[in-house]
């Protein structure tokens, strides 16, 4: 399995688990649906940061590149 299939998978099961405690905590689906794209941006920009150079040369991104994506705030799009 690639490196980035790794990256892919632990993001995915992280959704997967945030998608269930959301569930339990009542919200609306308004809220949900701003919290979740929310939530997607911290942990992808988090997992950005922390990809090696031929993780990132797979995606097609460079370090400065992912750098810049993953300090942005998560409320920016």
């Amino acid at each position: 399995m690639s490196g980035l299939s790794d990256v892919r998978l632990v993001l995915r099961s992280q959704e997967l688990e945030a998608g269930q405690q959301r569930s339990m905590a009542g919200l609306e689906p308004a809220a949900i649906s701003r919290w979740t794209l929310f939530w997607r941006r911290r942990h992808t920009r988090k997992a950005l940061l922390e990809l090696t150079h031929e993780q990132l040369r797979d995606i097609g991104l460079d370090t400065e590149q992912a750098r810049r994506e993953g300090l942005k705030p998560f409320w920016r799009g």
